[in-house]
């Protein structure tokens, strides 16, 4: 992948627990763009895009009477060249704390505010990334301790796909956002200091297309296994989209399926039964991988099949809530025999 950065700026926010000041610390000189920093923004970009649970949306109308410039129109300045990336980072960084002494709770990492290329599309990322403590051992074998940047557990996160922002400004899915975390719901104060609200529902699309396709293998009469062969099809794709963070194109889709004389079939069919689906639209993978597989948890049993094995190798009874699996996994298999042969000694 090629990457290439516009602007970036890096500040540490902290807030303590039950202290409503926060503090920003910013750097002397700005980040110089160098490979390391280039590598970084692109490992980042991976990590965004691999996220399943995002939303769409837009800025918010009416953000008036706020006694801080919205973030809209800072961002619009700073898109129309009227005002500088230093300055237009200044403003939202007051913008972020002024929201974040209205909660009572810590947050402390490194707020990061990216313009950036990726491919064909053109984006800003605005980001706190969270800081992990981690232990090392010195020349003289004295432990110590620090903190580094943890990429992995990156949930505070707001991307703006700049062309869609100048092309469709009214459809209200050009911000894409990691939807909450556990114990707090990322609109708390990271939207709300943002100015965005949720739009079109991806989840929704999501599950439309699954209903769509599973009534289009059964109009064209496939079998099981071309049946199943088409779901995986469509989540192939899906996670193709995603890997690129891009949305769904229903004629591409259509084209990728197979069994279809002409690579149109699914794509009419949708639009001759008016399914409520855009031409594009951002998906859900983890409501897209329910289309090929069955899962559950729960007191202390974990069970994962394909979809194609129920009823034939997975028999299900609503009469007594029993599962019957008649081809056990061989790994399972050697597990179960030694438990029993440990119980019989």
């Amino acid at each position: 992948m090629s990457l290439i950065i516009n602007k970036i700026d890096l500040r540490f926010v902290a807030k303590p627990e039950n202290e409503p000041q926060v503090t920003i610390t910013t750097g002397d000189a700005p980040v110089a763009i160098t490979p390391k920093i280039n590598a970084f923004i692109e490992d980042l970009h991976s990590i965004y895009n691999a996220k399943g649970s995002k939303a769409y949306g837009g800025f918010k109308a009416n953000q008036e009477g706020m006694e801080l410039a919205p973030f809209h129109h800072s961002f619009d300045d700073y898109l129309n060249e009227q005002l500088e990336f230093s300055e237009f980072c200044n403003r939202i960084s007051k913008g972020l704390a002024a929201e974040l002494e209205k909660y009572d709770l810590a947050e402390t990492g490194y707020l990061l505010t990216c313009h950036y290329e990726m491919l064909s599309g053109r984006y800003l990322l605005v980001a706190m990334l969270p800081v992990t403590e981690h232990f090392y051992v010195d020349g003289e074998l004295n432990i110590s301790s620090d903190q580094h940047i943890d990429s992995s557990k990156l949930q505070l996160a707001v991307r703006i796909d700049l062309f869609d922002y100048a092309d469709n400004p009214d459809k209200s899915r050009y911000i894409s956002f990691i939807k909450g975390r556990a114990g707090r719901k990322v609109a708390d104060f990271f939207l709300d200091f943002l100015g965005c609200e949720e739009g079109i529902d991806a989840k929704q699309q999501s599950q439309v297309l699954i209903h769509a396709v599973e009534e289009f293998v059964n109009v064209q009469q496939l079998n099981a296994e071309e049946k199943q062969q088409t779901r995986k099809e469509m989540l192939s794709y899906c996670k193709e989209q995603q890997a690129l963070g891009k949305d769904v194109q229903l004629q591409e889709l259509s084209e990728s399926l197979p069994n279809e004389d002409n690579g149109d079939a699914f794509y009419q069919f949708c639009k001759q039964n008016d399914y409520p689906l855009e031409e594009s639209f951002p998906h859900d993978q983890a409501t897209i991988n329910k289309a090929t597989k069955y899962s559950g948890y729960g007191a202390g049993i974990s069970i994962s099949f394909e979809r194609s094995h129920f009823g034939q190798d997975v028999v299900y009874n609503p009469e007594n809530e029993s599962l019957t699996i008649y081809r056990v996994p061989p790994n399972l298999k050697d597990q179960l025999l030694k438990l029993l042969s440990s119980n019989d000694e």
